[in-house]
């Protein structure tokens, strides 16, 4: 049994900063003409810039459901391919989100280095449970507001939660200037089209990986390391002999 998940701060966990959202009313559902133009709209708009010799802060969420267990030890292992690219840039510091269980969801702290980040992800092992892909998008447009967030990359399989409400979410994301990178290992249908739709608002990018693929799911880490670390020039560097860079380029057009 893995040690006591981390969080941000002794016995706080990302539902706490929800609770008070819980009785927000449900908004008018937009048309997709009006989605079309919030769309443009934020793509029109200049990219944040990243401050020289300040370290990119991107944050790493999982989904650790029980299906998940042998991506997440894979996971712990691929981790610090982004580190090693970010370093070649400027650095980079990640933060860890995952959910699991009934209604567990947490985040780390954001940490800098490899060593860190795989001590805290072999601490948490992964349990039953439903999605909560929605709280992720909510505590990453927290987190944007006391320090830039160049990226959101999330990792999972599956999404049982309300596509327009997720949809309302990525939106507040973009606004922030906070890219998604939606990674979909296997076909599910549903996250297959939530996932291209969160990436689509923020501006982001959606990539398909096969189950057991570490490879693939290991060149998009590096990819978007490259990204949060030195913005879409440092991608498109690496895009020059990196078809997982050139992929993501392609779609944040």
């Amino acid at each position: 049994m893995a040690g006591k998940p981390v969080e941000t701060k002794p016995g706080s966990t990302i539902d706490a900063a929800l609770r008070s959202e819980a009785g927000d009313a449900v908004p008018a559902r937009s048309s997709a003409s009006e989605i079309d133009a919030f769309v443009a709209a934020t793509r029109s708009m200049a990219p944040p810039q990243q401050t020289p010799g300040v370290r990119g802060r991107l944050v790493f969420a999982l989904d650790a459901t029980m299906s998940r267990q042998p991506t997440w030890d894979r996971a712990v292992q691929l981790q610090a391919g982004m580190f090693e690219e970010a370093g070649r840039i400027g650095g980079l510091d990640i933060q860890l989100v995952y959910f699991r269980g009934f209604d567990e969801c947490r985040a780390s702290r954001f940490v800098g280095d490899a060593r860190t980040l795989s001590a805290l992800m072999s601490k948490i092992d992964c349990r039953g449970g439903h999605t909560q892909i929605g709280k992720v998008l909510g505590h990453v447009e927290r987190a944007s507001t006391e320090a830039r967030v160049a990226a959101l990359v999330y990792v999972g399989d599956a999404m049982e939660e309300r596509v327009d409400d997720l949809a309302a979410r990525a939106g507040k994301l973009a606004l922030a200037g906070v890219k998604a990178f939606m990674f979909q290992e296997g076909g599910d249908a549903a996250a297959r089209a939530a996932f291209r739709e969160i990436a689509r608002l923020t501006g982001g990018a959606w990539c398909p990986f096969g189950t057991g693929a570490a490879n693939d799911l290991a060149r998009l880490l590096r990819a978007v390391a490259a990204y949060a670390a030195g913005g879409r020039t440092a991608l498109a560097a690496l895009g020059d002999g990196d078809p997982a860079a050139r992929l993501l380029l392609e779609q944040m057009r």
